[in-house]
């Protein structure tokens, strides 16, 4: 590998070095998808899904083309037989996506160094599973530097018990970034 210039780019994402530190951003990313699925004509939503919509396996509903839904989601657990339920939330995240294409991340250069970890929790939300998904983020000072949304193993029967495995699971991701900074000399 070699090194022409500044940073610009790297993979899907933009990047924008300033005076005040590092812009990050996948607006292009964003604004092709939006574009691929002629979405940029649509009136963007304000949030990616409804909490009252409870998104699951549709034995009753009209089958959608797998290949359309397999290209606008990469991945998904309906894709063996995706409905229009399915294409239609998709549809509506890509629409949220259109109203915050120009969101950025700003990495500051002034910023300390405490580390600092949130975690939050829905309790058995999963309408076909009854499984939890725990989510958190790390910061060092005021730079986001991990961040993560996992549907947990095993199904909880009490708020504790979940709250109990994602406070454990933030705390590990403390822990490593604490060992990280250290193998770079940063205390």
């Amino acid at each position: 590998m070699s090194m022409v210039g500044e940073l610009s780019s790297f993979l899907s994402l933009q990047v924008k070095q300033t005076n005040y530190g590092l812009f990050i951003s996948q607006s292009k990313y964003a604004k092709d998808l939006i574009k691929i699925f002629v979405l940029d004509s649509k009136k963007h939503t304000r949030t990616p899904m409804s909490m009252s919509f409870k998104l699951g396996h549709d034995p009753t509903g009209t089958s959608v083309d797998q290949t359309l839904y397999r290209s606008m989601t990469y991945s998904s657990l309906q894709l063996a037989d995706p409905k229009e339920s399915h294409l239609s939330i998709v549809r509506r995240i890509i629409r949220y996506v259109s109203g915050i294409v120009d969101y950025r991340i700003l990495y500051s250069r002034e910023s300390n160094l405490d580390l600092v970890g949130y975690s939050n929790i829905d309790w058995a939300r999963n309408a076909v599973d009854r499984k939890s998904t725990s989510g958190g983020c790390s910061y060092v000072g005021s730079n986001l530097v991990l961040w993560m949304s996992k549907k947990q193993n095993s199904i909880s029967l009490s708020t504790s018990k979940v709250e109990y495995i994602v406070i454990d699971s933030c705390c590990t991701q403390l822990l490593r970034m604490k060992q990280m900074l250290s193998d770079y000399g940063i205390k």
